[in-house]
C-alpha cells in the first residue's frame, strides 16, 4: 500500500485519510462429515460421534489497512441452531453492527470493499 500499487488510480481512501477495509464471510455446518472406511466383510465399522451436531456457525471478518498504521482484523461469529424461523446467515443488522464496531475501533473514516451479496446491497444497508 505504501508504494501505491494497490488499486492504482483510486485515491478515495488516500484523499480522506481513511482505512481501507475488505469484508468477507464464510459458514460451516456443525454436523460431522459422513465418510466410508474399510472394515472386515460383514462388520461395518461404527465411529462414535459426540453431540448431535445440529446448526451452523457463520463468521464475517474485516481486514483493515491504513498507511503508517498496523493492520487490523475485526470479526464476528454467530452460531445458528436451526430453530424455526431462525436465519442461517448474517442479517443486515449483524453487518451494520460489525461495520459500526469497526468504525468505532479504528477511530476514523473507512472505505469498505465487499462483494455483491444480496444482503450487502439491500435497501437497509444503503441507508
Amino acid at each position: 500500500m505504501a508504494a501505491g500499487g494497490v488499486a492504482g488510480g483510486k485515491t478515495v481512501a488516500a484523499q480522506r485519510d481513511a482505512w481501507l477495509v475488505f469484508e468477507d464471510e464464510a459458514g460451516q455446518t456443525l454436523r460431522p462429515p459422513k465418510a466410508r472406511t474399510w472394515g472386515r466383510r460383514g462388520r461395518t465399522p461404527v465411529i462414535a460421534v459426540s453431540g448431535k451436531g445440529s446448526g451452523r456457525v457463520s463468521i464475517a471478518g474485516l481486514t483493515c489497512y491504513r498507511p503508517g498504521r498496523r493492520s487490523r482484523f475485526i470479526y464476528r461469529t454467530i452460531v445458528h441452531r436451526g430453530r424455526k424461523g431462525e436465519r442461517r446467515s448474517f442479517s443486515e443488522h449483524d453487518y451494520i453492527s460489525l461495520i459500526d464496531a469497526a468504525h468505532q475501533q479504528l477511530g476514523g473514516p473507512i472505505v469498505l470493499v465487499w462483494d455483491n451479496l444480496n444482503t450487502h446491497v439491500s435497501a437497509a444497508m444503503r441507508q
